[in-house]
């Protein structure tokens, strides 16, 4: 597997624009990612509730169709909370790309992010559509344009991509991904779109991206909020010109090593850039019974909020781990638990069979003061493993979010 450069064009036959239709106040607001030829479409959605009009029709339209085209993004403007006439608006700016591309409505898939409970400026999307045509390109740069269109409170745009190799075929899968903050998904992330130029059947798609963001994209968090908009689609529109893959066989699997190689880097990115965070704070449980328990215990560290102003202070406060393990609601014995802390400054056991042992403050210091630390905990149980990102919780989350709508 290689990493390459790119992100939604890097896979053969895919154009992408991002462009500002004037949403927001003059930074980027529209972003488009086409495929050439019908591509096989598949997604996961968020498990809120409260859905907006874009997820509602995304999940239909892959459900009622083998193939999409084209997916547009606007960021600013949710269309969340918007009743009937946001799933109206949510149709025109479908129907809007699909008439400048000249494609049919139903192969036009929607994603929105931004504040929710405003209505889409309808006449602002239908202009930015026409400015999405016309931008619309297959150059690393287009589809880095879509990945800037996409951020709100963003602090840099996320893409990835790598190319491997199938039969006698170099097949390419690249991605972008937008999220900063209202990032708890119970299935993928705020906004994401994968291209991919692999050729599979779409129940093969389908469960290669369902089964994917269990240890991506799901094990992630910001702030304990799923939010109303989460998307993630995928298209796979075959041009590698591999033999289609129809069952799981070594190609299947060396598909899913490549989308996981995509998705992950996308989600630490996100998990790295939450509103306000200094650092990336990574979880890593080892030792466990089952994928499960490992998974319940890791991400219960990484959302408490109690250690994450621990991270944020660089403060080797180890009980707050223990404690957030605890309320999981994963049965474990604290009594046997190895705790150790992990930078680019070193390594540092904190925590032998459920007690402190004598170590130096100032180094654990300096290990949390990285950009990037990590938490193992092992749990001795057994042979599974579990990776949970999230980051540090700073005084600056707060006047993000206090004055989002200003």
């Amino acid at each position: 597997m290689d990493i390459i450069k790119g992100g939604v064009t890097a896979a053969k036959g895919f154009k992408a624009a991002g462009v500002y239709a004037g949403i927001k106040r003059k930074r980027k607001d529209m972003a488009l990612v086409y495929s050439v030829v019908p591509a096989k479409s598949a997604g996961t959605f968020t498990t809120n509730i409260v859905k907006a009009a874009p997820v509602k029709w995304d999940m239909k339209m892959i459900k009622e169709n083998e193939t999409a085209v084209a997916v547009v993004l606007n960021s600013g403007v949710a269309n969340a909370c918007t009743g009937e006439e946001g799933e109206i608006n949510n149709y025109k700016m479908a129907e809007a790309v699909a008439v400048n591309l000249d494609i049919a409505t139903n192969t036009v898939l929607t994603c929105s992010t931004g504040v929710i409970g405003k209505q889409l400026p309808i006449d602002v999307i239908i202009e930015g559509a026409k400015l999405l045509a016309e931008n619309m390109e297959e150059s690393l740069d287009a589809g880095a344009a879509a990945a800037e269109a996409i951020m709100t409170t963003d602090t840099y745009s996320k893409e990835y991509a790598v190319a491997i190799r199938i039969e006698d075929k170099i097949i390419t899968i690249g991605g972008m991904a937008k999220g900063s903050g209202m990032i708890h998904p119970n299935m993928a992330t705020m906004l994401g779109v994968v291209t991919t130029d692999i050729a599979i059947s779409k129940e093969l798609l389908q469960e290669a991206i369902s089964n994917n963001v269990k240890e991506t994209f799901n094990m992630i968090s910001v702030d304990r909020d799923t939010s109303t908009n989460d998307s993630l689609i995928i298209l796979a529109n075959g041009l590698a010109g591999n033999k289609e893959i129809t069952e799981k066989n070594k190609d299947y699997d060396t598909f899913c090593e490549g989308l996981k190689a995509v998705t992950a880097n996308l989600s630490k990115k996100m998990a790295a850039d939450g509103e306000g965070a200094t650092k990336l704070f990574e979880t890593v449980v080892i030792g466990a019974e089952s994928k499960e328990q490992a998974v319940s215990l890791s991400k219960s560290v990484i959302t408490s909020n109690l250690v994450k102003t621990a991270v944020f202070g660089n403060d080797a406060n180890w009980g707050r781990v223990l404690c957030a393990m605890g309320y999981s609601g994963a049965d474990f014995d604290p009594d046997k638990v190895d705790l150790y802390i992990e930078s680019s400054e070193g390594k540092l056991k904190l925590v032998e069979n459920g007690m402190a042992i004598q170590y130096s403050e100032e180094y654990a210091t300096k290990i949390l003061s990285a950009k990037e630390v990590r938490a193992i905990a092992d749990v001795k149980m057994g042979n599974e493993t579990a990776t949970a990102w999230g980051c540090d919780l700073t005084y600056d989350y707060v006047k993000i979010n206090a004055d989002y709508r200003s």
